[in-house]
């Protein structure tokens, strides 16, 4: 079985060879990397990469539309062999981990458990910051272990999802979320699951983005999402702006819906048993290894000069300064859900 992970990046290579060992080590056969105008050499790390086989990288150069870099790096991964070919698609971001529950944990297991699905949803598990101030070389999941309550009712961007679908021609592209452009024949045909192996309605084939927030997803399957990392990290993250749209920047607002620390969460942790030996074997190229270590220092240095700026100090600041956030009283939450569910069915009073 080809499985298949397409991934956009920038600026991140010092996560790049745990994140690949980590996706190898749970059924992903082949990747294609989208770099683009990268200061870290994140690019010429991914082009060593390519030579051992495997990943196919391809560099987006600017003008990036109107859609943005993501979108127009999807539109150029989507023409790649390696999407071509492949049995199964998944679309994801480097602060992403995809954790099986279910048999041996990989993602084989799953498919085979929901031997009937066009996709599944791969809902998030957010986790928060949990104090954790210094950037450090060392895996994400590792370091992070605590996460918001589930089901979590608010945000309902908590509830969001990457899709694992079958590459049966159903959907002509690759979307950040879910496949898009579906063949209309094909779509009374299309079987979609969620996380725990429910299925869902014929109305998910063709959109939302975000699961059933009132139900738990992961019994089969989560999507371990870290977006925002130490606070070091989060001051660099801010700096580079939103993965779709570069020059909308991060600030206080997303951080407090994301940094939610109230249960802990373990079960990714034996997972990365099975990657050590995989990120070893990188660690033992040489070549590969001087790069890694560059980009860490890339990492590092530009974090400092961030914090020489008004700027950078004043997030750092205000970051130090917030408290862990809380999860809202269920009353709370039911009453933001439906002035939401109102006011997106209400005509414009534009």
């Amino acid at each position: 079985m080809k499985i298949t992970a397409i991934l956009c990046v920038r600026n991140e290579a010092a996560f790049l060879l745990d994140w690949l060992a980590w996706h190898r080590s749970v059924g992903v056969t082949e990747f294609v990397v989208v770099s683009n105008e990268c200061d870290d050499g994140t690019d010429v790390l991914l082009d060593h990469l390519q030579g051992l086989g495997g990943l196919t990288h391809i560099r987006n150069a600017p003008p990036y539309g109107k859609g943005g870099i993501q979108f127009s790096g999807l539109k150029l991964a989507n023409k790649a062999q390696a999407v071509a070919s492949a049995d199964w698609l998944l679309v994801l971001d480097i602060d992403e981990f995809v954790t099986v529950h279910i048999g041996d944990r990989t993602l084989p297991a799953l498919i085979a458990a929901l031997p009937n699905a066009t996709a599944i949803t791969l809902t998030w598990r957010n986790f928060g910051n949990a104090g954790v101030l210094a950037y450090e070389d060392r895996p994400v999941p590792l370091q992070f272990t605590r996460a918001g309550p589930r089901p979590l009712p608010w945000p309902w961007r908590a509830a969001m999802f990457k899709t694992l679908f079958r590459n049966d021609k159903t959907y002509r592209n690759l979307g950040v979320h879910r496949p898009r452009n579906p063949v209309d024949s094909r779509l009374q045909d299309a079987r979609w699951y969620d996380g725990s192996g429910r299925a869902l309605g014929p109305g998910m084939s063709t959109g939302r983005v975000f699961s059933d927030y009132r139900l738990a997803q992961h019994d089969l399957v989560q999507l371990n999402h870290y977006p925002l990392g130490s606070v070091e990290s989060y001051v660099l993250k801010a700096d580079r702006g939103r993965a779709v749209h570069r020059d909308d920047k991060l600030g206080l607002d997303y951080w407090v819906e994301r940094n939610l620390a109230t249960e802990a969460d373990t079960s990714a942790l034996p997972l990365w048993e099975r990657a050590a030996p995989i990120r070893a074997a990188y660690a033992a190229d040489r070549h590969l290894s001087k790069l890694h270590d560059a980009a860490v220092a890339w990492r590092k240095s530009r974090i400092a000069a961030l914090l020489e700026t008004d700027a950078g100090r004043d997030l750092y600041g205000r970051l130090l300064m917030t408290p862990p956030s809380r999860p809202l009283p269920d009353a709370e939450a039911q009453r933001l859900t439906q002035i939401a569910l109102k006011a997106a069915t209400s005509p414009s009073k534009a």
